[in-house]
């Protein structure tokens, strides 16, 4: 597989025509190590929170070229993280646009995003113990991995998640 060099990857913020897109990332082997696929209701109250999020962050579609078609989603969210503001980040592209570093490049894309606004000092990612593909993303963008924590996710399950965190500059 060749990889898809970063001048022709988009991300873009998340549309209203995004929705067909998080129905694809639904999918059973995409949702492995999220607690398994969520009801259609839930995927509408994502979407509508994906295009509500305000001041607090910002979700986006993931468009490499010559695709010109959503492939992924990449997005950050404010919260609070041992007593301290900081963002969440978080990704995810469907199977076939795996390994080629989509996700790497739409991540590091959206860093840079980030460390323009210059309103929290960290980046955290939460992904899975068991996703070594997330997990090698973080280490592979400078990510620190602090420690293993849970998170209850989704409501009713205990996810064990590795605690990546990035320093903004």
């Amino acid at each position: 597989m060749s990889r898809i060099s970063e001048t022709r990857l988009e991300i873009k913020p998340w549309e209203d025509k995004d929705l067909q897109l998080l129905f694809q990332l639904n999918a059973p082997e995409m949702m492995e190590h999220l607690g398994g696929p969520e009801s259609n209701e839930q995927i509408l109250k994502r979407h509508q929170r994906y295009l509500q999020i305000g001041d607090k962050g910002c979700m986006f579609s993931i468009i490499p070229f010559p695709e010109a078609k959503a492939v992924g989603s990449v997005g950050y969210w404010q919260k609070v993280w041992n007593d301290e503001f900081v963002y969440e980040i978080g990704w995810s592209v469907l199977p076939s646009f795996q390994g080629k570093g989509i996700a790497s490049q739409a991540v590091k894309a959206l860093i840079e995003k980030i460390k323009a606004e210059r309103n929290n000092k960290y980046i955290h990612a939460f992904p899975s113990i068991t996703n070594p593909a997330s997990n090698a993303i973080c280490r592979k963008l400078g990510f620190n991995l602090i420690s293993e924590c849970e998170f209850e996710y989704p409501p009713g399950s205990i996810m064990k998640c590795n605690d990546w965190c990035l320093e903004l500059e």
